[in-house]
C-alpha cells in the first residue's frame, strides 16, 4: 500500500472527500487510486482546497488536483524549473488521456 504524507493541517481523505462535489467524487476517487498505482512513493498532501501528490518523502510533486463543481483541474509538474501545465478534467471526460500525462509527470521527477 502506499505511504500517506500530510505535510500541512491533519486532514484525512474522508474529511476532505466531503467537500467534493457529489457529481466530482467518482472521478476524483479514480484519479486519486491512479496516482497511487503509478509507484510505491507516492505520497499525498491532503490541503484545505486540493490534493497534491509527489513522489517519495523528498517530495517531488507532479500532480495538484483540485475539485470543481462539476469538473477537476489537473496542474501536472514535471520540472521544478518548468511551469506546470494545466487540464481541465469534465465528469464524463474519457481518462486515458490524463493518465498518460500523469504518468509521463511521475516517471520524469527524479
Amino acid at each position: 500500500m502506499a505511504e500517506f504524507a500530510n505535510f500541512g493541517q491533519k486532514r484525512s481523505y474522508e474529511d476532505f472527500k466531503k467537500q467534493i462535489p457529489q457529481k466530482v467524487q467518482p472521478i476524483f476517487d479514480l484519479i486519486r487510486k491512479y496516482c497511487f498505482s503509478l509507484g510505491e512513493n507516492v505520497v499525498e498532501d491532503i490541503r484545505m482546497h486540493r490534493i497534491v501528490f509527489g513522489k517519495s518523502m523528498t517530495f517531488r510533486r507532479f500532480a495538484d488536483v483540485a475539485p470543481q463543481e462539476s469538473s477537476l483541474v489537473i496542474k501536472i509538474q514535471k520540472d521544478r524549473k518548468i511551469a506546470p501545465t494545466t487540464h481541465k478534467l469534465q465528469v464524463d471526460q474519457n481518462l486515458e488521456q490524463i493518465k498518460k500525462i500523469l504518468k509521463d509527470s511521475y516517471n520524469t521527477i527524479h
